[in-house]
């Protein structure tokens, strides 16, 4: 929607004269009117998420918040009840054990986690700083430096979700080796949210299966995605799918 909304401006701005700004035509008004209307509502939709006991709004101030998407960095958040599942399951993961949960570039995950259970100990790796709201449980993370990390982080975390910026070979190799920088070893549980292109590489490079739960975006991504686990979940998630 940016870049046709880039187009609809950039081919009937109508310039005036060298004093005068640019002048834009009602259809690309109309145009950069639904576009804000939609960056509204996806604000609207992600400020507040919903806390255990199931309602929405603003809330106390200890409420985690989201910002608003910015698809200029890769960032498409779940809905609702995908974050909500994937919360659930990481929360029951941590039930009776002092885990430490990584949630690498799914800071949707994180801000439906710490309003479920605030007490749990759960750090973000993600790219974008405005997350830095977030105080210590934000660590600057860039794919393309899988392991330039702070060094107390290594093998430290026995719950790790990620969900990789992008839907290629290199950035899940990357993401991979940052798994095996922040996992401890011989004890862990392990969530991938991506495409269902990558299903092979997922088994190949991290071992996992894919659930029969199908995540969902708000931004009704034209891609399939998929849940991967590296372990049985059970009736939970909706089990793993059954190979045909």
């Amino acid at each position: 929607m940016e870049e046709e909304l880039r187009t609809h401006i950039n081919d009937v701005v109508k310039e005036t004269d060298d004093d005068d700004p640019p002048a834009l035509s009602s259809h690309a008004l109309a145009a950069l009117q639904e576009f804000l209307q939609e960056q509204s509502q996806s604000l609207a939709n992600h400020e507040t998420v919903e806390t255990e006991g199931g309602g929405t709004g603003p809330g106390p101030e200890s409420e985690v918040a989201l910002v608003t998407e910015d698809w200029r960095l890769s960032q498409f958040w779940y809905e609702p009840e995908t974050a909500r599942t994937v919360a659930q399951e990481v929360n029951s993961l941590c039930n009776g054990s002092n885990y430490k949960v990584a949630c690498i570039a799914c800071p949707t995950l994180y801000a439906y986690l710490k309003n479920m259970n605030p007490d749990i100990s759960a750090q973000l790796l993600e790219y974008d700083k405005r997350f830095e709201q977030y105080g210590s449980d934000f660590t600057y993370y860039d794919y393309n430096q899988p392991e330039d990390l702070p060094l107390e982080l290594k093998h430290s975390y026995q719950v790790i979700v990620a969900d990789p910026p992008y839907l290629s070979k290199e950035c899940l190799e990357k993401v991979t080796q940052t798994i095996s920088f922040l996992v401890r070893p011989q004890e862990s549980y392990l969530l991938l949210l991506t495409g269902e292109v990558q299903r092979d590489r997922a088994a190949e490079l991290l071992g996992l299966h894919p659930c029969n739960f199908r995540p969902q975006h708000s931004s009704k991504l034209g891609n399939e995605f998929r849940l991967f686990t590296n372990y049985d979940p059970g009736e939970r998630l909706g089990g793993w799918e059954q190979e045909k």
